[in-house]
């Protein structure tokens, strides 16, 4: 199977990588490998292991709630944006099932989003440039100014 990683060491471009993933558990593992090698030579200075676990939230996300119509992939893309990092994950569901949950002790799922409310400076969900929905976090200052 085919995966796709697009790395742009351009300081010029805003994006600076994206991976585009099957939907399938190896991907999990895989996001964070990549994108811990492909941040790396940007030295951001944030936490690149909450950034790691974060993706690997939303990309599970991503592979449990996407509702495709056909064949889809989960689209991850990181950007710099003046000193913040900006983390996309795209999938193909619907936008409206987006949430934030408060799942109880007892629950053995639903804390994908309470972890990276608390972790991110901030995190948006909306309709996907792609189509379907995309999750997004930001991190302050990973860089300087």
């Amino acid at each position: 199977m085919a995966y796709t990683i697009d790395h742009h060491p351009c300081e010029d471009s805003p994006r600076l990588g994206a991976m585009t993933l099957h939907p399938e558990p190896e991907s999990v593992p895989r996001a964070r490998r990549w994108f811990r090698k492909f941040i790396a030579p940007y030295n951001p200075a944030c936490s690149i292991d909450d950034c790691a676990l974060m993706i690997s939230e939303l990309v599970t996300n991503a592979m449990l709630h996407g509702r495709p119509e056909g064949a889809w992939m989960v689209r991850v893309e990181w950007f710099r944006e003046g000193t913040s990092l900006r983390v996309e994950v795209h999938n193909p569901g619907c936008p409206a099932n987006v949430r934030l949950r408060r799942p109880d002790a007892d629950e053995a799922h639903g804390r994908g989003l309470l972890l990276v409310d608390s972790l991110a400076a901030s995190w948006h969900s909306g309709p996907s440039r792609f189509g379907g929905t995309v999750v997004s976090f930001v991190m302050a200052d990973a860089w300087p100014a």
